[in-house]
């Protein structure tokens, strides 16, 4: 099994959102993945772009950059 690590998650109220944050992050070079939303965590479109907790502040600035709102920014043991 592998090692949990603290990751920040940030869950979207629509998949539209979410597929908007992984094409900027991929455009811009920002290192994250989507991934299915942890079941200890609850969101609207069931989808969560997983980084590295040191990034929230780029990955705010992106999202308010490109008008991506999120639901939930926290960091979460996944």
């Amino acid at each position: 099994m592998r090692k949990k690590e603290w990751k920040l998650l940030i869950t979207f109220h629509s998949t539209t959102d979410a597929m908007s944050m992984e094409s900027v992050c991929k455009e811009q070079g920002i290192a994250g993945r989507m991934i299915p939303v942890p079941e200890s965590v609850s969101a609207g479109c069931g989808l969560a772009w997983c980084a590295e907790p040191e990034s929230r502040d780029i990955l705010k600035a992106v999202m308010e950059q490109e008008g991506i709102k999120e639901q939930d920014m926290r960091e979460c043991l996944i």
